[in-house]
């Protein structure tokens, strides 16, 4: 393959920047996978570099996996791309004086049981949380020492000294037992090459010249670990999107990015904006929150066909809201779209279950891509107690176990994600038993109808179900952001402006998702208020919208009737001219024109040629009349 095939101007400008420093700032779908290898390919092809004398650092394995199978491509062999981490323990394992000790391969069973000793009202809390925290403290280099004075108005998942003593007493463990998690890999490294000459000049002599992927993402830990392998020299390429930092729990910041001209001079910056994933219809709305992103202003460029305007949609409950949704996705899919060509995105774990439930009452394959319902520890735990219990009063064997479990009743202060999560688990899990049980069925029967009920998905197929920070970098035909409410995005536990300025950029990351259709809804009424940031996409300004209900019900009856003098003439079922669906999404767009009629899901070109015209005339005369057909 030649290594400059298929490449826009903006790309190839990149590639043929060859020597450091260089900041690539990519902007969604603009290829900068493709950008980065070819750059390193055109490294070694022109003799830059050799291929050993280059290391790539990535973020996860599969990321570090493609790269290399990309490279291989292009006929580039040997060049190191890894993980930071994993790079790392190599460096440590070959020139460390002493080997490194065994790695943790998570933070979870030493922290349990130093939350078993917490106060009982903290006992329970979800062991992740725990670990995020003291990740939140490691990434910023903060020692448990330092840890209360650094807190800030940064909010621990318990309170501060109990937070405090717990991390105090989790690296106390590990040194105690010569392990070692991820954090002290980096932390390792960097010391070895403050601390040996040796070590620090072997490798600055091996590696000539860096790549970094998704620089918006490093943190404190790893910038400085970068430093020490970089030491006075400017071999860097850097490769991000400060628009796409949603990191910020783990310690990551653009401003690494953002400020990499300013540290190194004569850094040559390339902005790329020319967008392969998304239509222009799509990419209008993403651009409509660039005036709030801040950093370094991009705005994508369409270089795909026109598509459907994105549908905005407010309803008066959640049950409205996952109905349409419900039926939006099997219009599409009756239009053939495949089911794994659709996402529906969410803020945390725990709304997963809503649309669990009703994909699952509509019959639709899914697949979680975040823990599902089941594999969360509440439910396992729960799962254990029913399966090992012959009790008939299931509803309070479950009230029990939940207790014990730690639910909480009212109001959960500055609990973390995870406990959220969790607290949501018990609870809906205690809602189940309650309209399960009848006082014949025993825990077994709960346990088997739960593990019935919640299994379609995790199979690999079906409608895609993850949250907004797993869909990163992940793309879909179709992608709906439902429950677009306040206190859920932006996140309730958003309370300063940079956690607010994160959120949008959530937000931002599921609308890039998205190559042709897009669906944003939302609640309004009782408790639910629109997010603010709704008003900055600005949906009464160019995305499409539903008409007034009144007209919506009055189109639909008039289509139907349509449809059943259509259907009876020609013989065949109701169904077979339109779906159920398809009709109502017809009534709420309310088209006046082919075009705008063709973009309805479940109209494809076989139905508007036969049907248009007449669609068309019902909706003119459901609305008083008028209009070109055409």
């Amino acid at each position: 393959m030649d290594i400059f095939d298929g490449l826009n101007d903006q790309q190839a400008r990149a590639v043929r920047a060859v020597r450091g420093p260089v900041c690539i700032l990519a902007g969604a779908g603009s290829g900068k996978t493709t950008t980065i290898t070819r750059r390193i390919a055109h490294q070694v092809a022109s003799g830059t570099f050799p291929a050993s004398a280059i290391l790539a650092v990535t973020f996860t394995d599969k990321a570090a996996s493609e790269m290399r199978s990309r490279l291989a491509a292009l006929g580039v062999h040997g060049v190191r791309a890894s993980t930071f981490h994993a790079a790392a323990l190599a460096q440590l394992h070959h020139l460390a004086p002493d080997p490194p000790g065994a790695v943790l391969p998570s933070k979870a069973v030493a922290l349990r049981q130093l939350a078993a000793s917490l106060p009982k009202p903290y006992r329970f809390r979800a062991v992740a949380d725990l670990a995020t925290e003291v990740e939140w403290a490691r990434n910023r280099r903060i020692s448990p020492a330092a840890y209360l004075d650094a807190l800030g108005d940064h909010e621990p998942p318990i309170p501060a000294e109990l937070m405090a003593g717990i991390y105090a007493r989790y690296e106390k463990g590990k040194r105690e037992r010569g392990l070692l998690d991820f954090e002290d890999l980096l932390e390792h490294a960097i010391r070895l090459y403050d601390e040996d000459d040796y070590a620090r000049e072997t490798f600055r002599n091996r590696y000539l010249a860096f790549t970094v992927d998704e620089y918006q993402d490093v943190n404190v830990l790893q910038e400085a670990l970068l430093q020490r392998w970089l030491g006075e020299r400017d071999e860097l390429c850097v490769v991000g999107d400060d628009y796409q930092s949603i990191y910020g729990f783990t310690g990551a910041s653009p401003r690494h990015l953002i400020e990499l001209p300013r540290r190194l001079r004569g850094t040559t910056v390339i902005t790329l904006t020319a967008n392969h994933r998304s239509t222009p219809q799509i990419l209008a709305c993403a651009n409509r929150l660039v005036p709030r992103l801040g950093g370094t202003r991009k705005v994508l460029e369409p270089t795909r066909p026109p598509g459907p305007e994105p549908e905005a949609r407010c309803f008066p409950d959640e049950h409205a809201e996952l109905t349409h949704l419900t039926q939006r996705i099997a219009a599409l899919h009756d239009d053939g779209m495949p089911l794994e060509s659709i996402a529906i995105l969410f803020r945390i774990n725990l709304r997963s279950e809503d649309y669990e439930e009703a994909l699952e009452a509509s019959g639709i394959p899914f697949q979680v891509g975040d823990a599902s319902f089941l594999e969360r520890p509440a439910a396992r735990r729960m799962l254990r107690v029913l399966e090992r219990s012959d009790r008939r009063d299931v509803a309070a064997l479950v009230a029990e176990a939940a207790r014990r479990d730690g639910l909480v009743e009212g109001e959960l202060v500055g609990a973390g994600d995870a406990e959220i999560t969790r607290q949501g688990d018990l609870a809906r899990l205690v809602r189940l038993a309650a309209a399960f049980d009848d006082g014949r069925r025993s825990a077994q029967d709960l346990a088997r109808d739960l593990r019935t009920r919640f299994s379609t998905g995790g199979a690999g197929f079906g409608v895609h179900l993850l949250t907004y920070h797993r869909a990163k970098g992940l793309e879909f035909d179709a992608v709906f952001l439902p429950r677009l409410q306040d206190g859920e995005l932006p996140f309730r536990r958003a309370r300063n402006p940079q956690d607010v300025a994160e959120e949008r950029r959530l937000l931002y990351v599921g609308i890039t998702r998205a190559r042709r259709f897009l669906f944003l809804s939302w609640v309004k009424g009782g408790r639910w208020r629109p997010s603010p940031f709704l008003d900055e996409l600005g949906v009464t300004a160019g995305i499409r919208r539903a008409p007034a209900s009144h007209d919506a019900d009055r189109a639909l009856d008039a289509l139907k009737r349509w449809r059943l003098q259509t259907a009876r003439a020609a013989a065949v079922p109701a169904y077979v001219v339109f779906h159920d669906s398809t009709l109502a999404d017809i009534a709420a767009r309310a088209p006046t024109r082919h075009d705008e009629l063709a973009s309805v899901p479940g109209v494809g070109p076989a139905k508007l040629e036969r049907y248009g015209d007449e669609v068309l005339s019902v909706l003119r005369s459901a609305a008083g009349g008028g209009g070109d057909p055409g």
